[in-house]
Parts: C-alpha cells; sequence; structure tokens
C-alpha cells in the first residue's frame, strides 16, 4: 500500500528535537518506508538527524510517503506527532 498525503505540522514545537525524537521512536516499530518532503528535501521519517536537520516550524506544510504492509498504521503515527501539543 502507498499513502501521499500533505499535512501542516500544528504541533507547537513543530518537529524539532522533542517531537522528532517521539516520531522516529514511534516509528520503529513500522514496517513501511516513510518519507517526509519539505521544501526541496525528501528525508527518511526514521532517522532523527534528518527530521532535524529539516528544521520544520509550526504553520509549515509536509508531504508523507508512506509505503508497506501497515502504511494505515504509520499514517496515524505521523499525523499524532504533528498535530500534538
Amino acid at each position: 500500500m502507498r499513502i501521499i498525503k500533505k499535512m501542516t505540522v500544528t504541533n507547537p514545537e513543530g518537529l524539532h528535537a522533542r517531537p522528532a525524537g517521539k516520531l522516529v521512536k514511534m516509528l520503529s516499530g513500522v514496517k513501511s518506508s516513510v518519507i517526509i518532503k519539505y521544501k526541496d528535501k525528501e528525508i527518511n521519517a526514521k532517522s532523527v538527524l534528518s527530521v532535524m536537520a529539516l528544521g520544520i516550524d509550526p504553520g509549515e506544510e509536509i508531504e508523507v510517503i508512506i509505503e508497506g504492509e501497515d502504511a494505515e498504521s504509520a499514517l496515524k503515527i505521523v499525523e499524532g506527532v504533528i498535530h500534538a501539543g
């Protein structure tokens, strides 16, 4: 299964240190590949350094591309973290 979805980051911390760490930790149990596209960059969402390097602030739009057998579970994790507060 492949899911492509645009989302606006509403987490008040954006996707900086704490939310990035939480995202990576929660995605570690997921088999699907999870890619975040932001501006002209595309990174593996399972790498905390890659996520933090994007410097995504609240209100920014990202595109998430998830591919694999548990894509829907991975999408719920991503949505939970980017909308948490």
